[in-house]
Order: C-alpha cells, then structure tokens, then sequence
C-alpha cells in the first residue's frame, strides 16, 4: 500500500542477524521476543514477524503518528506485534510492565525517521518551509524554536559544535542571537536562510587534494539542523542509555543490532560495544576469572555499509554503519 512504500535500511541483513537471537532463544525453550526499539514505520518489524513465525514484536516509539501507521501496517500480525509509545531508553520499565524477563534481540535504527523527514510541518527537512519543531514526540520537551530562542550563545554554539560537527558554530550561534533581538526564530526557510547568509551557498565546489575532480559541498544547513534535532530530541543521552539497557535485557544468545546513520551514534555503539567484546584482565594473568571475560562476541566485522544497488535504489541508506553483537556470558558492570 502506498502509505507503507516506506523502504528500511538493509532489511535483509538486519533479519538475519535477529535471527541468530531468535534461533538461541528456540535452543533454549524460550519465547523469543524481539523489540525493535525505534519502530518508525514498522518496516523493520514486518521483515522479523514475516521471517519467524514464532516471535513476538514489541515496538517502541517516542512518535505516536509513527506508532499509529505502523500498528496499522502490522495489525495482520495480531498479538504477536505490540506497540508502545516510549522513548528506546524506557526499555526496562517497558518490560517489567509487559511482564518480560529477557528478549531475544534489540533493533535500533537510530536518527530522523522517513515520516518525520518527509511531513512539512515536523521540521526537520531545511529544503522545505515549515514550523521549527524538530520534536520526535510532538507532546512533550522544547521545540527547536524554543531552543533557538532561549539558549544563550555560548550553549547554542556548544551544542552546533558537538551535535553538528560544524566549525562555524561561534559564527552561527552569534548570528542567531543577534537575528532573534529583532525577529524570533519560527521557521526552517528562516534558520535556512540565516545559514546560507553566515556558511556559504553550499552550492559551490571544492577541490579534492591531489587532484583536480570537484566535489560537491553539503548544504550550510545540514549539520546546525542535525545538530538542533538531537538536542531536541536528547538522542545521543538515550542511545547511551538505552543501548547498556538492551543488551542487558538480552538472554545468552540473544543480539543487538544497531544501525547509525551519523559519526557521533556510531561514535557512542562502539564503545558500548567494544567494552563487552573484549576481557578486562590485567596482560599476562594465566587464566582470566569468569567475571572478567568478554560477554559480547561480534557479528559484524566492524561497520558494514548498504552496498551500491541499495544507495542507488534508497539514497538515505548511503550514509548507514551497521554494528551487531551476541551475548555469550552475563553482563558486566563497566568501571566509569
């Protein structure tokens, strides 16, 4: 249906690597339950209820337009599909209110779903006019232009700094400032428009060292608007959070799957990962203690990437890094 031609990222490859979690869970006499952490449009979830049979979904979403399309799409599945508004970070108290002890498998596709990119009025798109929203859950938290109007400088250039990897972010954060004492901040064209004025066109090309091919640049825009949208949305404080949740939730066996469309999620999977996938013994110790061995063991040989046909096809996978995991021990609490 044409409400639902919505395409998810590495569908295929995202499915098998659940399905190494669903098959531990069948080895061990458990129901096996997946939860897609960040249902979005449900594609994700379609692909694992059609694959197994046997599992249950339970998909969360901070966004209840998303969780109401997605229910709709999924509603041939019955109760083997539930939806629950809340933020991926919630994961535990979900769980405990759903009566679910372990899971079989977490799936985050983390950043801006296609819904929210493609509707005008969400805000989150710097090619089209619309209200500075950028707010995931439009019930709750500040909006973009509350954060634009509110934050002093210093803060607003913190957060295009960090969120944006952008190094105007003075510049802009006083260009910001200034424009809001004599007009508040209301829409993207606005923010789009002070952007091209302080950044560049982006429109220019630039040449690549050692040779003379150009390149296109990105637009001005991009960065300060991914930058607003995760500090709206408090993204990369519920990755970390909900991420040590997940894997803590799985049962020996289960995976975490987790793809990440921007450096500083990516950044964040690693290192949550990489600190379960190695031991914690002192060099030269003869036999490592039990509570000291690696609990995670890889599935993917670093970040895998979506290959040519499917860029071509879907142009929003071309920037996604693919990390996925096995639980093979019980957790350990990592020194801080």
């Amino acid at each position: 249906m044409e409400q639902f031609a919505h395409t998810p990222v590495l569908l295929d490859r995202c499915v098998e690597l659940v399905g190494a979690g669903v098959e531990a869970a069948r080895e061990r006499g458990l129901p096996p339950v997946v939860v897609d952490g960040t249902l979005g449009m449900g594609g994700h979830s379609e692909g694992i209820l059609e694959a197994f049979s046997d599992v249950t979904v339970i998909g969360l979403d901070r966004d209840r337009e998303a969780l109401a399309r997605a229910g709709e799409r999924l509603e041939r599945f019955g109760d083997r599909f539930r939806g629950v508004h809340a933020v991926d970070d919630e994961l535990a108290r979900v769980l405990e209110e759903l009566g679910i002890a372990q899971i079989s498998a977490i799936l985050l596709d983390l950043g801006v779903s296609s819904l929210q990119l493609d509707e005008d009025e969400r805000g989150f798109s710097y090619s089209r006019p619309a209200p500075l929203d950028m707010r995931m859950d439009q019930s709750a938290g500040l909006t973009a232009a509350e954060v634009l109007n509110t934050y002093p400088e210093d803060e607003l250039a913190r957060i295009i700094r960090e969120y944006g990897e952008e190094r105007e972010a003075r510049r802009i954060a006083r260009a910001v400032v200034a424009d809001r004492a004599e007009r508040p901040w209301e829409t993207s064209e606005q923010l789009a428009g002070l952007l091209e004025r302080v950044v560049g066109d982006g429109r220019g090309a630039a040449k690549r060292k050692g040779g003379g091919a150009n390149r296109k640049r990105s637009h001005p825009a991009k960065r300060t608007f991914q930058a607003l949208r995760i500090e709206v949305n408090r993204e990369l404080d519920s990755l970390s959070a909900a991420l040590p949740a997940a894997l803590e939730a799985l049962h020996e066996g289960g995976t975490a799957v987790v793809e990440s469309y921007q450096s500083l999620e990516d950044v964040i999977v690693k290192r949550i990962f990489a600190a379960g996938l190695r031991d914690q013994a002192p060099p030269g110790l003869p036999v490592v203690p039990p509570e000291m061995r690696a609990w995670l063991a890889p599935l993917t040989r670093g970040a895998e990437k979506a290959g040519p046909e499917e860029v071509e096809a879907n142009p929003r996978s071309a920037s996604v890094r693919l990390r996925a995991v096995q639980k093979i021990g019980p957790a350990r609490k990592e020194r801080r």
